[in-house]
């Protein structure tokens, strides 16, 4: 027999953000202990609001499955006399198992013949086992911050209120602390504030929807969109997309009431971020656009309770927006009438680390290295004077009004003062563009200056923690160094900026030489694989195969955009039907130069002597190799490393003949030697394209 199981937690008002992952966990620890437990269940489903959550399993069994051991006992000499009748020891072994003398068997293991019994649980009633799973489940539930209330012990996200627990149309009985479970469930705290009695779990979602709670996520936030959109529609407008928002606002509310709202049109001076931002911010309120885009003097609120005068609510919406509107340009209007180079002064106040000193001099450390960056990016010289301009400004806004109030609106509103200064529009937008990208993926920087002041100050972050000790591990990452290093890969592979990653990471460390116990070097090489880990990462998330990613990093990874092109390549060679072999071939150069001792380094053609061969198969490889080395450093110049992966596969037929016809380990140290220096010559023409050891075959 199976039954849908219902579980409901109800509280008071859980935070917007705590709510998702909470049922996240909730289904995935629920099923965890159901199959720990051998529970057979069907599908989770799961639904939440403000002031409830709950899960629904359907099919869940109403036993658990049968579990069938085998118990060895004493040794069967010991079990049996001579004569083959149980003795004292076989009795006792199966009085212990509860069972018969006849059902013991012998069984013959490594160790000898023992005595032996299979036994098989016929396992516990669901309903039984769920009044202690359910209770250790709530208990088990993880969120940003706990509290506890009255004398309890128990910590939730807030004090919980009610539970309801269905097994089908049976009550699963537990107590947490001195609320006990029932088959009650409460409806909206003011439309229809009762106790709501559920017999069945299929009732939970319809019951709740009559009391004006829509628990449904899924359909909660569908109501919500459409019903802001009709009402923008009425206005004229549109809403602006805003899928966080909308996510936010859906976990605030029970049941969508919106109003439309309008300000004074002289808020329109304040920029659209400025505006956006702090409807959006603390109200929580939509902003709405015309068809061109341009911000109407509008906004949409979400309440969550159904008024009798919508035109009465709307206009206490429009109170206290007008009071925050009227904050924000006090603040946009002092701000204009500052200097940006008073407030690039004014850093000097504001710290950066502790160890590394005031944003002022990260201010002065990321210009330099801007301007080092720009000479390689455009050797002309253009690039040099504007990302130089742009980084000296870059953090100049934190000092700002509108920044102190807004914190969201860095890079933003530097753009915006940056251009009500007369700065060029290549400086306003690297300002802006600086920070990007700001959350996994983010936009980039669209303009090459914005591109270089972005690598510059997150190199400069990443170079100072490191030489402080304040390297990434485990889930601590306070500087966000790892959306850093990963977002100079990304910047450098989106802008093809094919620099050294190594000089990179030398210009950024310059500054701190006299900062750390630790080696410049060894920062260096600390830098660099943290930066060749964050590449793996997003080479693995695009789906390339680990095995190929790994070959091609740990060949070289310091030319961004060809550690792209070289992997594509090899993931598409990999495809072909013949790659095993040829892998196995390469591999096989590789290993033989690693266990010699030596690295698969180009050697010079003079250093193979011809006259040492004593093959025909050391000299064809020879000239396999001379013919496919000119081809591959074309292809490579071109960089085109499909192809050359291709010239550098066809030697494969003369790889293998070589390895057939001689012993690579040769008795007479002169000929061993020389067949080295030819397997260098072969492994240098791959060894900065891929480490073939590091290919699963």
């Amino acid at each position: 027999m199976i039954n849908p199981l219902l579980l409901e937690i109800g509280t008071e008002e859980i935070p917007a953000s705590y709510i998702e992952p909470a049922l996240a966990a909730l289904s995935r620890v629920l099923q965890e202990r159901l199959a720990a437990a051998r529970i057979d269940h069907g599908e989770a489903r799961v639904y939440g609001t403000p002031r409830r959550l709950a899960i629904l399993i359907e099919a869940v069994a109403d036993r658990q499955k049968p579990l069938t051991t085998e118990v060895t006992g004493p040794p069967a000499k010991v079990g049996f006399d001579p004569q083959g009748k149980p003795t004292v020891a076989a009795h006792k072994f199966a009085e212990k198992l509860g069972i018969s003398v006849k059902n013991i068997k012998i069984a013959d293991t490594p160790k000898g013949s023992y005595l032996a019994a299979r036994i098989t649980e016929r396992g516990l009633a669901t309903l039984t086992l769920l009044k202690t799973i359910l209770p250790e489940v709530i208990a088990a539930l993880p969120f940003p911050k706990t509290m506890r209330w009255s004398d309890y012990h128990t910590a939730f996200a807030r004090p919980v209120h009610s539970l309801l627990a269905l097994l089908g149309g049976r009550v699963v009985a537990f107590t947490l602390e001195d609320i006990k479970s029932g088959r009650y469930t409460w409806g909206h705290a003011f439309l229809k504030p009762g106790r709501i009695k559920i017999s069945q779990p299929s009732e939970y979602l319809e019951r709740l929807e009559a009391a004006w709670v829509l628990a449904d996520i899924a359909k909660r936030r569908s109501r919500v969109k459409t019903e802001i959109e009709a009402l923008a529609a009425e206005l004229g407008g549109r809403i602006l997309p805003d899928e966080e928002l909308l996510t936010t606002v859906t976990h605030l509310i029970e049941y969508p009431a919106p109003v439309a709202g309008r300000f004074d049109i002289k808020f329109l001076e304040l920029p659209d971020e400025v505006l956006i931002t702090s409807m959006r911010e603390h109200q929580k309120y939509f902003a709405v656009a015309d068809a061109s885009g341009r911000l109407m003097p509008h906004f949409i609120a979400v309440n969550n309770t159904a008024a009798k005068d919508p035109a009465l609510v709307a206009r206490g919406h429009q109170r206290v927006l007008r009071a925050r509107l009227e904050d924000a340009m006090f603040f946009y209007r002092s701000d204009l009438k500052a200097s940006m180079e008073d407030w690039v002064a004014k850093l000097e106040g504001v710290l950066f680390q502790a160890r590394l000193g005031s944003m002022h001099a990260k201010v002065l450390r990321v210009q330099a290295l801007a301007e080092t960056v720009a000479g390689w990016v455009d050797t002309a010289g253009a690039l040099r004077a504007e990302a130089s301009r742009a980084a000296h400004l870059c953090k100049a806004d934190l000092v700002s009004q509108m920044v102190v109030e807004f914190p969201k609106l860095q890079g933003v509103m530097g753009r915006v003062y940056a251009v009500a200064a007369g700065e060029p529009e290549g400086v306003a937008a690297a300002i802006q563009e600086h920070y990007r990208p700001t959350a996994s993926g983010g936009a980039l920087p669209q303009t090459k200056a914005g591109a270089v002041v972005s690598i510059a100050d997150k190199m400069d972050s990443i170079c100072g923690c490191f030489r402080v000790g304040l390297v990434p591990t485990g889930g601590s990452d306070p500087y966000a160094l790892r959306r850093q290093g990963i977002g100079i890969v990304q910047i450098m592979r989106d802008q093809g900026l094919s620099f050294s990653l190594g000089g990179l990471i030398a210009a950024g460390l310059g500054p701190y030489a006299g900062i750390g116990q630790a080696p410049p070097a060894q920062t260096a090489d600390q830098v660099y694989a943290f930066l060749r880990s964050r590449m793996a990462y997003l080479l693995t998330e695009e789906g390339l195969s680990k095995d190929v990613v790994a070959a091609v990093v740990d060949a070289s990874a310091d030319d961004v955009p060809d550690v792209w092109e070289r992997a594509r390549a090899l993931e598409a060679l990999k495809a072909a039907p013949d790659f095993e072999p040829l892998a196995i071939a390469f591999k096989r150069v590789v290993n033989i130069m690693k266990k010699a001792g030596l690295a698969a380094l180009p050697a010079e053609a003079a250093a193979v002597a011809p006259e040492r061969f004593e093959h025909v198969c050391e000299g064809d490889l020879l000239k396999a190799y001379q013919t496919v080395k000119a081809e591959v450093a074309c292809h490579q110049t071109n960089r085109r490393t499909d192809l050359a992966l291709r010239a550098i596969a066809s030697l494969r037929g003369a790889v293998d003949a070589f390895f057939d016809g001689v012993m690579v380990m040769a008795d007479d140290p002169a000929i061993r030697g020389n067949r080295f220096a030819l397997l260098a010559l072969v492994a240098g023409l791959f060894e900065n394209i891929a480490d073939f050891s590091k290919i699963s075959t």
